[in-house]
């Protein structure tokens, strides 16, 4: 690439605010608070209960607080709470380490410089160019709300070429949750709508103010049922790695395994590769797409800057 790549171009917000972090940090701490049993935690059970899970009162005894600073803090108060406090009730709740750290995301919330969230997303010519060199492994980088910001021709191969969408359409939760031909492109449809969502909450967390992350989950929750049960569930995760498996209108079933690598100097973008376990079908797969090259999509890369 000899000429310097403009910035990815975000599209205007449709709402002028956040979400609200006091009511994020109530529902959280009441649906993890649901998910356990007396018998979790060693705790008796005496007979029926008029709502699922643990008590307020028996979730405070574990955590060692009083029952009223507990409740304050359900109820979305976590102002002056220690990092102690938290830890302790993150641990009678059981949480994972992503749920951990969600939970303080939304008790004690970091201060961000004005209009942060709103800025465009930058991504390194160097990393650009990392792509471009990649022929065989499907890669491409997502920064904020999971926004798809650029990517190979291997990923554009394998999963589209998002290239001929709007910049606004770049996001793998309107992709997954609005495209009936990614519903059909993932054989475990569920666990990625799951996964997705997972990011976005942990995103929530981290930027509750940002009002093209509350216009997005307004946008979702009107178009997709699916999203609206996923979202109330406040379930958490981070990105991490595994096996995703496909079934692609080409090449046919894939199993193939993903990393991800968070950029050590932004750390709001996230590289992500597909490999296949070498001498298997999903190898031979996309050995066939990558020889097709342009026959099978358009370069990803090159075209993933918008022009405008």
């Amino acid at each position: 690439m000899d000429e310097q790549p403009e910035p990815v171009q975000e599209p205007a917000p449709q709402t002028g605010g956040g979400l609200d972090r006091r009511a994020e940090l109530s529902e959280f701490l009441r649906t993890r608070r649901a998910r356990l049993k007396p018998e979790d935690v060693g705790l008796p059970d005496f007979g029926r209960r008029r709502v699922p899970g643990l008590r307020r009162e028996e979730l405070a005894q574990l955590a060692g607080v009083s029952v009223a600073y507990y409740t304050r803090l359900e109820q979305g108060n976590g102002r002056n709470v220690s990092a102690e406090v938290l830890d302790a009730i993150a641990r009678a709740l059981q949480l994972t380490g992503a749920e951990h750290a969600h939970l303080m995301h939304l008790a004690k919330p970091k201060q961000h410089k004005k209009k942060q969230t709103a800025r465009a997303q930058h991504v390194r010519p160097a990393l650009r160019q990392l792509l471009d060199s990649i022929d065989t492994v499907p890669a491409y980088v997502v920064g904020r709300r999971s926004d798809i910001l650029v990517w190979n021709r291997m990923a554009a191969a394998l999963f589209g070429d998002w290239a001929e969408l709007p910049a606004a359409e770049r996001n793998w939760a309107r992709l997954v949750f609005l495209r009936p031909d990614y519903r059909e492109l993932f054989v475990e449809w569920d666990q990625k709508a799951a996964d997705i969502v997972g990011y976005l909450r942990m995103d929530a967390g981290c930027h509750p103010d940002d009002p093209r992350l509350s216009a997005l989950v307004g946008e979702l929750s009107v178009k997709s049922e699916e999203f609206r049960r996923l979202w109330a569930a406040h379930d958490v995760k981070e990105k991490s790695y595994g096996v995703k498996r496909l079934r692609h209108p080409l090449v046919g079933d894939l199993a193939l395994s993903f990393e991800t690598f968070r950029l050590v100097d932004d750390a709001e973008q996230s590289l992500i590769t597909y490999h296949a376990e070498p001498g298997s079908p999903s190898a031979e797969a996309l050995r066939l797409l990558a020889s097709w090259g342009a026959d099978a999509t358009r370069s990803g890369t090159r075209a993933s800057t918008p022009s405008e």
